[in-house]
């Protein structure tokens, strides 16, 4: 039972035209802006002087902010095409003025000693681009912080095709990087009798392992089970990042076996680990903000302020780069490290040619585990850190590389993104902050006696 993405963002879309609606009709005085879906060339002349009527204040402050309603309003309105010229004419014609940086440069040179702190003053002023006073203007009206946050989204998706769009998006993402610092944001917990808005969103939003159906939800929601969100206070309905806990005994080594509908509930009194096995960050206007180091170190604590007998606290994660990185490795490469020798028959066109059957035979446990572990605990990004994405996260976050799963998830995904496999990163709580500095100043990665085994035989 998959929600639609498009139709569930046109729902919040239509949450804010609404609000939007309502903050503009009491403004009589002021003109209606009507312009065409696609934004036509003489649309743009228009919505031009109403950006620049927003930015000098005309008619006041109450003025200003009725008229950028109407204006994120007539956004909303847009087809694709009139959204991205939209967007292109904010990213060219408000950005910062050239010339008069330059020139306030000059001044802030040749200024005395007692003029040059108002010199500095006012070149700061010409240094932000006056596009910034309308992205403040859209975030103080009614849901203008999510509109905000859904327009970075847009503009990750065009900035390819659309290379004008940089600067706006690294405007966007700096406001948003302080009107979502962590201090602002609020811990919460999810149930079974959280609001069906919100139950409908942690559906839409699961990033990691789909939720299949309101029985599936319900099974991630029971008694043996813990779900939390950060939350922004502007955004109450709207979950930023969420974590999916299970509460086990002994570390969790297959996904499907940890979802299953069927499987009897746990005791939660005899648990003794926490299992952390879906991450997901709900909001892609928030890409590159992170949360997520943030969000597990609070987990555990309430974790452990509720079960005192919890013992370790754990992942189950993909390696979503897995079979990716396979796949680029040069034959004579992949001959020379641990594993890769015995499976060159089963690579064809550099892409491995393993059915899931043959995935699960046996002998070709141990080829697969050691590569595996290699990749893990050796292979790299440019920069010198983990070439997996997931690893790097967790042994950012002061993880230990602790057990390597065979045939751990068999869903279609599981399998062609990892060939099954799945990790466990273990936070060992007296240690996570060392472990943090070692991996992050001298990509010193911490792994499990049974993952040095791998490597080493």
């Amino acid at each position: 039972m998959a929600t639609s993405n498009n139709s569930f963002l046109e729902r919040t879309f239509s949450h804010i035209r609404l609000a939007w609606r309502e903050a503009t009709d009491n403004r009589a005085t002021l003109e209606r802006l009507n312009l065409s879906p696609e934004l036509s060339s003489d649309d743009e002349a228009i919505l031009r002087t109403w950006i620049d009527h927003c930015l000098a204040d005309k008619g006041g402050e109450i003025a200003s902010r009725a008229r950028a309603a109407t204006l994120g309003q007539s956004y909303l309105e847009l087809d694709p095409i009139g959204q991205q010229r939209f967007l292109s004419i904010l990213a060219l014609h408000y950005d910062t003025n050239r010339v008069d940086v330059e020139q306030y440069i000059e001044r802030w040179q040749e200024a005395s000693d007692d003029s040059r702190a108002e010199a500095a003053r006012q070149l700061r002023n010409v240094l932000e681009p006056p596009r910034m006073k309308l992205l403040t203007l859209f975030n103080e009206l009614p849901e203008g912080i999510k509109f905000l946050v859904d327009m970075r989204a847009q503009i990750l998706s065009l900035r390819k095709q659309h290379p004008e769009l940089k600067p706006l998006e690294a405007d966007l993402k700096r406001l948003l990087i302080s009107w979502f610092d962590i201090g602002l944001l609020q811990l919460e917990q999810i149930n079974w009798h959280s609001s069906a808005e919100l139950l409908e969103k942690l559906i839409a939003y699961e990033a990691v392992h789909a939720i299949t159906s309101w029985d599936d939800l319900k099974n991630r929601l029971d008694s043996d089970r813990r779900c939390f969100a950060f939350f922004h206070p502007n955004m109450p309905n709207e979950p930023l990042i969420f974590v999916e806990v299970a509460l086990v005994k002994g570390l969790s080594d297959n996904v499907q076996t940890l979802l299953d509908e069927t499987a009897p509930v746990g005791d939660i009194d005899q648990a003794d680990t926490a299992i952390f096995y879906s991450i997901s960050n709900a909001q892609q206007g928030l890409a590159g903000i992170s949360f997520g180091n943030f969000l597990i170190k609070r987990v555990v604590k309430e974790l452990q302020h509720e079960f005192p007998h919890l013992k370790q606290f754990s992942t189950l994660s993909p390696i979503p780069g897995l079979t990716r990185w396979i796949h680029k490795q040069p034959a004579e490469e992949l001959e020379q490290l641990p594993g890769g020798k015995a499976l060159l028959p089963h690579i064809q066109d550099q892409a491995l040619t393993l059915t899931m059957e043959q995935l699960a035979e046996p002998q070709l446990k141990a080829p697969l585990s050691k590569l595996a572990a290699y990749y893990l605990a050796k292979a790299e990004r440019v920069g010198g850190t983990a070439a997996d994405s997931v690893t790097h996260f967790h042994l950012s976050n002061g993880a230990q590389i602790a057990q390597l799963n065979w045939m751990a998830d068999t869903s279609v995904n599981g399998l062609n993104q990892a060939a099954g496999f799945m990790v466990n990163y273990l936070y060992d709580l007296p240690n996570i902050e060392k472990r943090s500095q070692a991996y992050l100043s001298q990509n010193k990665r911490s792994l499990s006696s049974s993952i040095k085994s791998l490597l080493s035989s």
